[in-house]
């Protein structure tokens, strides 16, 4: 099991922590935000490929923002590959 520690860069949360294995999403949690969102971004994604992950979130903006924690979450999961 790989386990990824992501500080996040211009979103509300701080931080994601990744576990995958063998390509697959096992858990993420995000450490502040919108917490509600962020479950249930962690839900939806536990048990899919990372690649398939990454191509559903990279590039999402929040608001204004050029990047959104979920981006984040994208660029944490390319380390992975």
């Amino acid at each position: 099991m790989q386990n990824i520690t992501w500080r996040t860069k211009g979103t509300c949360s701080q931080q994601i922590n990744i576990s995958v294995e063998d390509g697959i999403i096992i858990n993420t949690e995000f450490l502040g935000g919108c917490h509600g969102n962020l479950l249930a971004i962690s839900e939806l994604i536990k048990g899919m490929k990372i690649t398939d992950a990454i191509e559903k979130l990279d590039g999402i903006k929040c608001g204004n923002k050029n990047t959104s924690c979920a981006d984040q979450l994208a660029q944490a999961l390319k380390t992975a590959l």
